[in-house]
């Protein structure tokens, strides 16, 4: 299995699959995706997403005013639930600008800490849907990484490998900065944006899950006082894990 799957309208579409979990499980292939914004999407790049892997389930993470500035893209016309879940409902700029003398991983800690609740509801959406899910942002980076280390933190899955998968947004990084630097909003956003906080380092990951850890034991206990039940727990892992072995990681 191909963990970056091509497609001309995203440059960070990426499969969860094949990750390893402590109990000796692992992350099912093409269940769960991750990727930057889906409305450059082609023709050829539908086919992908609704034939060959069967996407049912979308979680927009973007806020309205991202929402807005871009057009719907082709997969609104498909059989595809869409699900609007901003993990921050500021302008770009704005929120760019909010506590700028902040590491990248502090701003990662705080969004965690101010977005609890729509955190716990990315992960209810993900565990209800019985068809291949989702979850985006702009540059499938910094808002999708936070949503994947607590997915992967509170399914099981080893913090060297979440690590592991937050670096690999690296390999496409400087083309999906540029093509945000086409549109105006965004722009001025990465404009705003302190320079050290442009990148996908692993010791960010590393100390945001250290930090996790220290205030909420883990991300099971960090969703639990976000509200989320054990049942919505279960049957993420029912819809997302499954037993076969997996030599790739």
């Amino acid at each position: 299995m191909e963990r970056h799957i091509p497609l001309d309208g995203c440059l960070n579409f990426r499969d969860l699959g094949g990750y390893p979990t402590r109990d000796g499980r692992q992350v099912r292939w093409r269940r769960l995706f991750r990727s930057d914004a889906l409305h450059r999407l082609s023709a050829a790049d539908v086919r992908v997403l609704r034939g060959e892997l069967e996407l049912g389930t979308v979680v927009d993470l973007r806020s309205s005013g991202e929402r807005r500035a871009e057009t719907p893209g082709p997969l609104a016309a498909e059989d595809v639930r869409f699900h609007h879940v901003p993990l921050f409902d500021g302008d770009t700029v704005g929120s760019a600008r909010l506590s700028e003398p902040m590491t990248l991983s502090d701003r990662y800690f705080a969004l965690a800490e101010a977005a609890k609740e729509a955190v716990a509801r990315v992960v209810e959406v993900l565990a209800r849907s019985d068809r291949p899910a989702l979850y985006h942002c702009a540059a499938g980076k910094d808002r999708t990484g936070l949503i994947s280390a607590v997915l992967l933190g509170a399914l099981g899955v080893r913090d060297e490998i979440i690590v592991a998968d937050y670096a690999l947004t690296r390999q496409n990084l400087d083309a999906i900065i540029e093509r945000l630097d086409e549109t105006e909003g965004y722009r001025e956003m990465l404009s705003a944006l302190p320079p050290d906080t442009l990148h996908a380092e692993p010791e960010t990951m590393i100390t945001l899950l250290d930090r996790m850890r220290e205030r909420y034991g883990s991300m099971r206990g960090y969703l639990q006082s976000a509200g989320t039940r054990d049942a919505t727990l279960q049957q993420l892992e029912e819809h997302v894990l499954t037993t076969a072995p997996s030599e790739q990681v």
